[in-house]
C-alpha cells in the first residue's frame, strides 16, 4: 500500500518522540512513510518533497522540528496538502519551537500539537484523513469511545477507595 502520510522529522534525534504518531498510524492501519529531511541542512531535499508530496497521494504530513523550528513552516509553504507540526523540546523546554511552529504569516497554516505529542499529531492525521474515509472515521471513534470507557473503569475503582476519618 502507498503511503497516505508522511512523518517527517528535522534529525533521527527526533524518532523516539515521532515513533508515537507511527504507532498510532499503524494502529489505524493508515499506510505512511518517515523520513528525516533538514530545512536548514538538506533545503532541496525538502523542496522536492514538499512540492511532490499530493502527486505522490499522501494526504497529511507531520513535520516535526526543533530550536528554530523551520521545518513545518517551510512545507506548508511548499504544499497545500495539510501539514501538522510538531514541536520537539531540544532546548528551552520546547517552547522556542512551539512558538516557531505556531506563529505561521497568513496563508501558511500549520496545525500545532503539544510539546512533543506525536500521539495528537498522528490522531489528528488519522481524523483528517477519516474526513473522506469511512472505514479510517469509525477507527477512530472506536478509539476515542476507547478512551472514554477508560475513564468511565478509573471512576470505578476509584469509588472503591475509602480514607476512614478517625475520631479522638
Amino acid at each position: 500500500m502507498e503511503p497516505v502520510v508522511s512523518i517527517i522529522m528535522g534529525s533521527t534525534s527526533d524518532l523516539p518522540v515521532m515513533e508515537k504518531a507511527a504507532q498510532v498510524l499503524n494502529g489505524f492501519r493508515i499506510p505512511f512513510e518517515i523520513n528525516a529531511l533538514s530545512a536548514h541542512r538538506t533545503p532541496e531535499e525538502v523542496e522536492n518533497f514538499a512540492r511532490g508530496a499530493e502527486s505522490r497521494g499522501i494526504k497529511v504530513i507531520i513535520a516535526a522540528a526543533g530550536m528554530s523550528a523551520h521545518l513545518p513552516g517551510v512545507i506548508a509553504a511548499l504544499t497545500p496538502v495539510p501539514v501538522i507540526g510538531v514541536p520537539i523540546n531540544a532546548s528551552l523546554e520546547g517552547l522556542d519551537s512551539l512558538f516557531s511552529i505556531l506563529q505561521m504569516p497568513p496563508g501558511i497554516p500549520v496545525a500545532t500539537v503539544g510539546i512533543n505529542a506525536a500521539q495528537n499529531a498522528g490522531i489528528l492525521a488519522a481524523q483528517i484523513i477519516g474526513v473522506g474515509d469511512t472505514e479510517i472515521m469509525n477507527e477512530v471513534i472506536k478509539y476515542k469511545e476507547g478512551l472514554k470507557q477508560k475513564i468511565v473503569e478509573a471512576n470505578e475503582e476509584l469509588k472503591k477507595i475509602k480514607y476512614p476519618y478517625k475520631t479522638n
